[in-house]
């Protein structure tokens, strides 16, 4: 079945004010960030063989920011560890709502006993307790976060990291050089419209985020997460100003 595409921004008498997860979105979402984000599809399955790779048996695998898990998803597929369980958080009903539908949707009872149980939680990621954790993941999940909240975000997960977990942090990123934010910026637009949004589809999403979505610099991003007191941090992905870290405890 094909995914809705996302004609949300195509009509200009259509009234949009900040962007925000509701039912419009979230019912279009899949194709929204298939063509919006570079290399999400890679981000995703890769965050699943990380996930393999660095859960612990009996341990929690967090993705906060969950959206219509994706990630969630990919991390079941790749975790054999025993006793594992994926907590995956989202502050939208909508959005958590459709994620149920989709977990349901691939969940066979054959083979269940051999995946994590997946626990679906309606809250603010702030809200939810951190804890037993081998594999904590917020892909494109921070930077909607108040910039002045994010440092306490970080070093809740380290706490709640067991030694040798990992953080997965995907974000939207800017550039130091302005030269290169405005060239990265150009090659992410123009990559939206070669996946079949208009100008001004391009110009009216952006409005809309642009109070939303509030995005760092690495360098931000790896201070924040070497002040949280993880030993190692750094980039394992990136296209154009679309960037993901590991950071191991």
């Amino acid at each position: 079945m094909t995914d809705p595409r996302d004609t949300l921004y195509a009509d200009p008498l259509s009234e949009h004010g900040l962007f925000t997860f509701d039912d419009s979105v979230a019912r279009v979402f899949p194709d929204m960030i298939k063509r919006s984000v570079p290399g999400y599809p890679t981000i995703v399955s890769m965050t699943g063989l990380l996930a393999g790779r660095y859960a612990i048996a009996n341990s929690t695998v967090y993705d906060l920011g969950c959206s219509l898990g994706a990630s969630t998803l990919a991390m079941r597929q790749h975790i054999r560890q025993t006793g594992c369980r994926i907590v995956s958080v989202d502050n939208s009903s909508a959005m958590l709502e459709r994620c149920r539908n989709v977990v349901a949707a691939t969940t066979h009872t054959a083979d269940s006993a051999d995946h994590p149980a997946i626990d679906l939680v309606l809250a603010d990621l702030q809200d939810v307790a951190i804890e037993n954790a081998s594999v904590v993941v917020l892909n494109f999940t921070l930077q909607f976060i108040p910039r002045e909240l994010r440092d306490a975000v970080i070093a809740r997960i380290y706490r709640g990291l067991l030694p040798g977990g990992i953080m997965v942090l995907s974000e939207k990123v800017t550039f130091e050089d302005p030269h290169l934010d405005a060239l990265n910026i150009e090659l992410h637009h123009q990559f939206k419209r070669d996946n079949g949004y208009s100008e001004m589809e391009v110009a009216r999403k952006r409005n809309a985020l642009e109070q939303v979505l509030l995005p760092e610099t690495l360098n931000q991003h790896k201070q924040r997460i070497a002040a949280a007191g993880f030993n190692s941090c750094d980039v394992w992905f990136q296209c154009f100003n679309f960037a993901s870290l590991i950071a191991l405890k």
